[in-house]
């Protein structure tokens, strides 16, 4: 059975299979979660398998909310079907549209919640394998500079958000 996301056709929200949404480049829903530490964020290099931008760094976890799920209920989800995260209070920061080629013949044009988290005291990763090759915390500004300097080491929407909406996103 193929995943089903809530995607725009002419103008009305239907769902459309994951991958043809990407390859029709169809404006879609999504989340994006950063887990703060102070003034360090997780980063997660992308699992080889991926169809998409394998092996690329991105924040702590993006994806795609099943059909009428709530945002924050898929960004709960996905933090501990990524990263074995749970118990952290997520709030939401911004809602972000962005258009990016992400190879492959495919393009992501997303409607992102966005989301931000600060791990606690007890907070483990556990990456799921399928999902994530490695993690990392680095410092915020080290990060906004490396997507600068060395900008095909990161995901389009990394690059995005650090560029675009840095303001919204960890500003109070």
């Amino acid at each position: 059975m193929s995943l089903m996301i809530p995607a725009w056709v002419r103008g009305s929200l239907v769902p459309v299979e994951k991958l043809e949404v990407h390859q029709r480049g169809l404006r879609h829903k999504a989340i994006s979660v950063f887990v703060m530490r102070g003034t360090q964020t997780l980063i997660q290099r992308r699992a080889l398998e991926k169809y998409h931008t394998p092996g690329l760094w991105a924040n702590a976890c993006c994806t795609h909310p099943f059909w009428d799920e709530p945002a924050l209920a898929c960004a709960r989800r996905r933090l501990e079907e990524e990263l074995g995260i749970t118990g952290l209070h997520l709030e939401h920061r911004d809602q972000v549209e962005y258009r990016a080629d992400v190879g492959g013949g495919l393009t992501e044009h997303e409607l992102v919640e966005i989301y931000t988290a600060e791990a606690i005291a007890f907070t483990t990763i556990d990456p799921n394998p399928a999902e994530v090759m490695d993690t990392a915390w680095v410092e915020l500004e080290d990060l906004a500079r490396q997507t600068r300097e060395t900008p095909e080491k990161f995901t389009p929407w990394l690059r995005i958000y650090l560029a675009e909406h840095m303001d919204s996103i960890f500003t109070a």
